[in-house]
Formats: C-alpha cells, sequence, structure tokens
C-alpha cells in the first residue's frame, strides 16, 4: 500500500476531504468532533447515542454527511492510554479507512491536548505508516492501493520526521522479509552501497580481504557457502566535531543452516530473518543519513550464509580471532556470535566509543522473554540505561538481563581461549551468549538479542506478519534526533 501522510494546520471540519476522522475517547466525542457535529447539526452525535457507540480502541462508526462521510474512531477508554495507543491508533485507522474504500481522509491528531502536538502527531503518523506496509515484490498480482491521509492541526516537522523513522523501518522489514536465494551476503552489500546516494561513506570487503585482515572466526562461518561473505562498513560524519563515535554492529547471517550442528526443518524456515540485526543497522544508517545527528555513526555488519559443504566449519574447529583469542567450536549452529566477535572488535580498533548491536542470536532469549521483548545485556550500566529508555521512548520493548560474570568459566575451554557455547547445559544460554561477545571489547558495549520480536509468523499491531523492523526505533532515539 502507498500511503501519504501529510500535515495540516485547519482544523477537521474546514479541510475538505471525502472522509472526516473525529476521536470517541471514553465513550464521548472529542473536540474537534463537536465542532463537526455542530457543522453537521448533530448527525455524529445522534448516532453515537442511538447506536450506543462506546469507541473501544479501533471501533469505527461510518456517519454520512451530505456528500461526505464522517468516521467516528475509537480512542478507548480514558485511563492507561498512552503514545503506543496512538501508535496503534494510526495503523488501525489506515487499515479501515482502506476497507471502506476512501483514497483521501482528514483526520483530527488524536489526544494532541493530552500529550502536545509534536508527541501526538509523531505517534499518530508513525502508527499509520508502519501499519500501511506489505510486501508484495514476489506476488503475480500484488494489490496496489493508494491512501493520501491529512493529519489535522499537526506538527509539520513531527510528521516529516515520522515519514522518515517509519520508512526506515520499513526498508528494514524489506531487507529481513527477502527470500534468501535473493538477498546474498553479495546482495546485501549492494544494498548497503546504494545508501552512498544518501552521503553516507561504504566500504565492503570481499573474502579475500577479510581473511588478509584476520577476521578468523567470522570467516570460518563462512568458508562453507557457495556464496561468499562481504564485511561490510558505513559510516556517518556529522558537519564539525562530533560529540562521540558510537558503532552499530548488524548480524547479517542472510540464511542459517545450523551448520554440521543442523537445525530441524521447522527452525530452518523462518533463518532468512537470521540477518535481522544487520537490517535494523542499515535502515538506522539511512535515518542518520536524514536526520544528521551531531556523532559520528558507524556500522559494522559481517555478512555471511551458514551452510553445510565439504569446506564448513566443523564441531571441534578452532578459529582465531580478530582480537588473537582463539575459539573451539562445539557448536556450528551458534555462528553468529563468531561472526559478531570480529566485529565487534574491529569497531572497537576503529575508535567506537560505545557500540551496540543487534542480533536474532538465542532462542534462549525468546524462551525467557518470549516474542515481544528483546534481551539487553550490557557490560556498562549508563549505555544500558540509555539504550532502555531509547527504547521506551520508540515504542519498541526490551528487558534489561544480567552479564553474570560467575559464568564466564562455562566458556573456558580445555584446547582454546574460549569455546563457542557451554556445553551441554543448556542453562542461561543468552547470558552466555552475551559473555562471549563481551570477551572482545573493553568499551561500553550493549547487546540486544531481538530474537524474538524481529520476525512475526502471525500479523501484529504495527504490521502484517514477517520482519518487524525491531530495533530502528530504538537507536534513532538513541541518537537524539
Amino acid at each position: 500500500m502507498e500511503l501519504t501522510v501529510r500535515s495540516a494546520r485547519r482544523y477537521v471540519d474546514e479541510i475538505p476531504a471525502p472522509l472526516a476522522v473525529v476521536g470517541v475517547w471514553g465513550g464521548e466525542l472529542s473536540e474537534e468532533g463537536q465542532k463537526l457535529d455542530t457543522k453537521n447539526r448533530g448527525a455524529l452525535s445522534r448516532m453515537l447515542e442511538e447506536l450506543r457507540f462506546k469507541g473501544e480502541l479501533g471501533e469505527t462508526l461510518l456517519v454520512p454527511l451530505g456528500k461526505s462521510f464522517g468516521l467516528l474512531f475509537g480512542l478507548g477508554r480514558k485511563r492507561g492510554v498512552s503514545l503506543e495507543t496512538l501508535r496503534k491508533a494510526g495503523a488501525k485507522l489506515v487499515a479501515e479507512i482502506t476497507r471502506l474504500g476512501f483514497r483521501e481522509a482528514v483526520a483530527e491528531t488524536f489526544l494532541a491536548d493530552k500529550f502536545g502536538k509534536k508527541e501526538a502527531s509523531y505517534a499518530l503518523a508513525e502508527g499509520a505508516l508502519l501499519g500501511s506496509y506489505s510486501f508484495g515484490k514476489y506476488k503475480s498480482n500484488p494489490e496496489h492501493k493508494k491512501l493520501r491521509l491529512w493529519l489535522a492541526r499537526s506538527s509539520g516537522p513531527a510528521v516529516d520526521r515520522a515519514q522518515v523513522v517509519a520508512e526506515a523501518v520499513n526498508y528494514a522489514r524489506d531487507l529481513v522479509n527477502e527470500p534468501p536465494n535473493s538477498l546474498t551476503p553479495a546482495e546485501l552489500a549492494r544494498r548497503a552501497q546504494a545508501l552512498e546516494a544518501l552521503g553516507l561513506q561504504v566500504e565492503v570487503w570481499d573474502e579475500g580481504r577479510i581473511q588478509a585482515e584476520g577476521l578468523g572466526s567470522y570467516y570460518g562461518v563462512a568458508q562453507g557457502s557457495a556464496n561468499p561473505p562481504r564485511f561490510i562498513q558505513v559510516v556517518y560524519k556529522p558537519q564539525g566535531t562530533p560529540e562521540r563515535v558510537l558503532a552499530l554492529v548488524g548480524k547479517g547471517i542472510t540464511f542459517d543452516t545450523g551448520g554440521y550442528s543442523l537445525k530441524p526443518n521447522e527452525s530452518m524456515l523462518t533463518m532468512k530473518c537470521d540477518m535481522a540485526g544487520a537490517a535494523a543497522v542499515l535502515a538506522t544508517m539511512q535515518a542518520v543519513a536524514k536526520l544528521k545527528p551531531q556523532l559520528e555513526v558507524r556500522a559494522y555488519v559481517a555478512a555471511a550464509e551458514n551452510m553445510i559443504s565439504g569446506q564448513a566449519y566443523r564441531v571441534g574447529d578452532v578459529l582465531k580471532s580478530l582480537s588473537g583469542k582463539t575459539v573451539e567450536v562445539l557448536n556450528t549452529d551458534a555462528e553468529g556470535r563468531l561472526t559478531l566477535a570480529d566485529a565487534i572488535t574491529y569497531a572497537d580498533r576503529q575508535g567506537a566509543d560505545a557500540i551496540v548491536e543487534l542480533s536474532t542470536l538465542t532462542g534462549a532469549c525468546v524462551i525467557a522473554l518470549g516474542e515481544k521483548v528483546a534481551g539487553l545485556f550490557s557490560n556498562d550500566v549508563r549505555l544500558g540505561r540509555e539504550v532502555q529508555e531509547a527504547a521506551e521512548r520508540g515504542g519498541e520493548k526490551v528487558w534489561p538481563l544480567p552479564l553474570e560474570e560467575e559464568y564466564r568459566e562455562m566458556l573456558v575451554s580445555s584446547v582454546a581461549d574460549l569455546k563457542n557455547v557451554h556445553g551441554r547445559s543448556r542453562y542461561a544460554g543468552a547470558v552466555i551468549a552475551g559473555l562471549f561477545l563481551s570477551e572482545f571489547t573493553e568499551k561500553p558495549l550493549v547487546h540486544l538479542d531481538i530474537a524474538g520480536p524481529a520476525f512475526t509468523e502471525r500479523p501484529h499491531a504495527l504490521g502484517p506478519a514477517g520482519g518487524t523492523g525491531f530495533g530502528v526505533r530504538t537507536l534513532v532515539e538513541l541518537l537524539g534526533v
């Protein structure tokens, strides 16, 4: 669906459109609804009363108003309403307008009096834009619907920012939803190189350069595939002296069979999403290029496939990482942490002041927190708090989990410096993975395990099944733009 959201300074009843949308909150017409009702001789209030319309969140009632229509849109109860309510309302609103067949509509900026014009405009526009997403690239006859939505008395800058962020989230969704035979490591690198058009610096290393630079842990994972790896670096530099240098690292396994520790078929069905961390990081760089924060932002993606062949790495292999530390492989399906170890070390050596890494890393985190919440691990309390607060502002759910030092002994190998899993025990799998990553930098590090919320097999409040673009909104908020 092609949605255009525009800001307008006038009231709903002053903007000519075939459909005018006003809110019903706590069972009562909003102030703008009352103005539209007065202009139409009480048509809205009569229908509201006659049909006993209570206005639960997303509930609608279409009312004829002469040559146009009014749509009463429920915002639910006054108690417990939040900006997340507005995001969901935006998505539901677009779905309902589209269902009714309108191509243009004007809606009031719901709850602007409660949250402020800027915040309400942003949340409503973002929800609408995220809710309108669809991925029909490989359909023979995809639906192509257009809608122009005006937000009355809204904040223009807030709507514009929502457009940039939603476009970035949907860019990440597109990457995750691509089939793995199309989105190989080389193709992901080409998508990253296209960001140069936005003024970003992009560098891509091929397999020869990766080996020559000593990224042995990463290359060990990649060596089994006929599709060679690509190490992707994207840099944004602000005008003037940056406030700090922030590195973003995203897991870029474009398909994960599990290697010789082969996954069952059911677990492999969604493994095209194992590059969701990379998608979020590259999408954030797209937003960064447009929003222009006053800090330097660098993105790193170690893109690879984890496949089986005569050249694939094996259980029992010992790999030498860029840091110099050696790693004994006890499970080839714990491949993401091996690629991320080298990417994190490289980000550290390039002068990052802090590193935020996103990865669909462990099923253990999904077991702990479910499909809606990401696990947050940090070796630095301040940075961890920054990321958690950014997630709250962005409407994404994360929960802090401990990097318990007493568990570090589980990573000690008898033949190498480390082992990539803690052996036969299934306890604390997500914590162990976070501890492994923390071995490869002394800089402030946040590891977000997004294995749960990065991909959904069912439609959700802000979009359809598939990639969710999780993490983009958190990172944009962290950048303070």
